[in-house]
């Protein structure tokens, strides 16, 4: 294949995650693109082989019960020309870490934000994340069909909270039950939404003259006609013109409205992802940068999920392609273990729904069957010995013990937390005395939803209690008599996590401050990435 043949391909690539708070309508936005993108004929149903099957990016069982994502899920789709991987995200806020590699893996993000509420807590998190990558956001404000805050006052409120330039691409006309649909400030379109035909569709867009034209006042009523004009002309006189090279950047974000339920305005965003959202970016490794259209195949593994299949114990390791053309049963080196492995059997996901992947291309996400070889930060490359950076895990902040009522089933249940510990789900921590395990994790809501997985995926039924430990540090130091020492003196305060790798677990802050100060060649780690801990 020549280098040209092969940028083309590349070029067409679109890679992005949904991110957002709880209950901004994440989900919902994500099934009506994939709607679009024509991956699924109805909400809800995948058309594929003349089954009508769940397609619902939220899979598992704990997911469909509380009405929340807790698993990022990947899905691939064509439109306009252009081959789409959408990856969704966690939305609930104790699962953020997942939504930080997620991000690792993406291009371009799209932050959904609801009407009546704007800027939420968790919002604000994510687009700090997004900043510090660097990473492309295109807001959709859903919800417009609700009663819903002053448009102008959610704009300054991205602006000011974010530290963002902010220009529309769309322009609401009226909101709740008088949400007549929007003016398309890009294309020059007035865009209805028809409420007669058993629920909210799209008409045809109609092509206008510029906001004077008659057809406007025909069609919405002189009123709203009116109000259009003047908001418009101020968002015109008020907000920088839409820059595709600073929203590129990072600097600036175009913001669409709409209401993903009733299908509005999603059509819009796809194509302003089409049109202005980047193609595969280059990539940091240790030693340079990977652009895309190299003809090798690199790529990083950026999640591990165990158990989609749940009548097969099966995990598949996330891979993001940095840079070549995949082929079918192509040899890649696993940095990690320095060993090849025939890529036989790689998928592309439509959520839980799997096919096998023939060719895939940089900025592609394709899915490794494997029993626990690969692992969150690994490399794969045809060759070339480089190490992707940026997929970080983080020290946990709750900790508790966990243990179950049949010692003869101890194997099983260290078997289950080493594969949760695999998925990032969770840090798992063995300690040095004592036989019961310490699991650590970022949020609450992840020790009820670990409970409920290892009692429905392996038929354990797990009990979390206090472990009496605040804080956990990964421990290093470049001598190892100083180590030994600090090993021996501490036995009851340390542990291994999964890995192997030598853990500080606290009482307490002062327990943590106390050990810092008295050993100060000893360095107590809080972020640790790929198998290398840093500062």
């Amino acid at each position: 294949m020549s280098i040209e043949s092969l940028e083309t391909i590349v070029a067409r690539r679109r890679t992005f995650a949904i991110i957002a708070h709880p209950d901004a309508g994440k989900t919902t936005l994500t099934e009506k693109l994939l709607l679009f993108g024509g991956a699924i004929q109805m909400a809800g149903a995948v058309k594929a082989r003349g089954d009508a099957r769940r397609a619902r990016s939220d899979w598992m069982k704990v997911e469909r019960e509380r009405g929340i994502s807790v698993s990022a899920s990947v899905m691939s789709f064509d439109y306009a020309d252009c081959s789409f991987n959408l990856v969704d995200t966690p939305g609930h806020e104790d699962f953020s870490e997942d939504t930080y590699r997620t991000l690792t893996a993406v291009d371009s993000a799209v932050m959904v934000i609801d009407a009546a509420k704007g800027i939420e807590s968790q919002t604000r998190k994510l687009f700090e994340v997004c900043r510090l990558r660097d990473v492309p956001i295109a807001t959709f404000i859903n919800k417009m069909d609700r009663e819903a805050r002053d448009p102008f006052d959610l704009m300054s409120e991205i602006e000011e909270a974010l530290a963002l330039d902010v220009t529309p691409a769309s322009w609401p006309i009226g909101m709740g039950r008088e949400f007549k649909g929007c003016y398309d400030l890009i294309r020059d379109q007035l865009i209805l939404i028809d409420r007669v035909k058993g629920g909210a569709t799209l008409t045809d867009s109609v092509q206008c003259k510029g906001l004077d034209d008659p057809k406007i006042a025909e069609l919405i009523g002189d009123e709203f006609a009116q109000k259009l004009r003047e908001d418009v002309a101020m968002v015109r006189g008020l907000c920088p013109p839409f820059d595709a090279e600073a929203y590129r950047a990072g600097h600036m974000t175009p913001v669409y409205f709409g209401s993903a339920v009733n299908n509005f305005g999603v059509r819009e965003l796809l194509l302003g992802l089409a049109d202005y959202a980047p193609s595969p970016r280059p990539q940091k490794a240790a030693t340079r940068e990977v652009q895309p259209n190299e003809k090798k195949v690199t790529g990083f593994v950026f999640k591990v999920q165990a158990n989609m299949d749940p009548n097969h114990r099966d995990r598949i390791a996330f891979v993001r392609l940095c840079s070549g053309h995949f082929k079918r049963g192509m040899k890649l080196t696993h940095l990690r273990s320095d060993k090849q492995i025939a890529v036989n059997n790689a998928v592309l996901f439509l959520a839980r729904d799997r096919e096998l992947a023939e060719d895939a291309y940089a900025g592609d996400i394709m899915g490794i069957p494997n029993h626990g070889t690969l692992r969150i930060g690994d490399t794969l490359t045809e060759g070339e010995n480089i190490r992707f950076l940026g997929v970080p895990s983080f020290a946990p902040e709750l900790l508790q013990r966990v243990h179950i009522g049949d010692p003869m089933k101890v194997k099983h249940l260290r078997k289950a937390l080493e594969h949760f510990a695999e998925e990032g789900a969770s840090q798992v921590f063995k300690p040095m005395l004592g036989s019961e395990w310490v699991v650590g994790v970022v949020g609450a809501l992840q020790f009820e939803v670990l409970a409920a997985r290892i009692e429905a995926e392996y038929g354990l039924p797990a009990k979390f209690e206090d472990a009496g430990i605040q804080a956990a540090r990964w421990v290093e130091c470049d001598d190892a008599v100083a180590l030994k020492k600090f090993t021996d003196a501490n036995r009851g305060a340390l542990a291994e996590d999964h890995d192997g790798a030598l853990v500080f677990l606290a009482r307490n802050a002062w327990h943590l401050n106390r050990a810092q100060e008295e050993n100060p060649e000893i360095r107590f780690v809080k972020t640790r990435e790929q198998n290398k801990a840093v500062a």
